[in-house]
């Protein structure tokens, strides 16, 4: 079974407050293509413009760091077909402490947070007051070396006021890749599962959108 765990892209769609939305278009309309092909032979091209915080993405430790791992460099065995474990915040929560994770073998996971935040996408409520990772257990998680770490919220640390992102720097100064804005966790088995988040292998770039999911036996 594959289960899906990304949000859709839609023209304007707000990820994050300030980042500007993607901008749909078309390089070559189906109509224009009748005169480029022959007869009843139709294509459609189309264009996209968008920042690479969009809708569900990967950070790469080049996000953080200018001499980390860009998304051409990051090896795929650092965010596809890796052995996936859930773990489930208690409603409300905000701060997801390293409780939550002692007694797992984390290493080479990709390790998903269920905080069922993804309920509020695409509205208001989704911007604040959003679950984020406790910096210990970001640093009991590097510690461990786990391969990935996700989370169906708006950002895996706390938004302003706090400006540090201790989560961010940490993980991804341990070469760990993070996926944010997932969603459809509570479909998945605590474990058992393979993870799936590659994005393009970009030159120069440290986030972008992927098309995460799972292939649960």
């Amino acid at each position: 079974m594959i289960v899906e765990l990304s949000h859709r892209i839609t023209d304007g769609m707000t990820t994050y407050p300030g980042v500007p939305g993607p901008v749909l278009g078309t390089h070559l309309s189906r109509e224009d293509s009748k005169e480029v092909y022959a007869p009843g032979t139709e294509f459609h091209i189309g264009t996209i413009s968008l920042a690479a915080n969009t809708g569900t993405y990967l950070d790469t430790p080049f996000h953080r760091y200018p001499d980390g791992q860009d998304l051409a460099r990051l090896p795929l065995e650092r965010m596809a077909d890796l052995p996936g474990l859930v773990v489930h915040a208690k409603p409300d929560t905000r701060e997801v402490g390293v409780e939550l994770f002692e007694g797992l073998d984390v290493r080479g996971h990709a390790v998903l947070i269920h905080t069922g935040w993804d309920r509020h996408f695409s509205t208001g409520q989704y911007f604040t007051q959003h679950p984020y990772l406790a910096p210990e257990a970001a640093s009991w998680l590097a510690e461990r070396e786990v391969a990935l770490v996700g989370i169906d919220s708006l950002n895996i640390d706390d938004t302003p006021p706090r400006g540090e992102r201790p989560a961010h720097t940490v993980l991804l100064g341990a070469g760990v890749a993070l996926v944010e804005h997932l969603t459809g966790l509570d479909a998945l088995p605590d474990s058992g599962f393979r993870f799936h988040a590659a994005p393009p292998m970009i030159v120069g770039m440290g986030t972008f959108p992927v098309r995460a999911y799972a292939i649960v036996p």
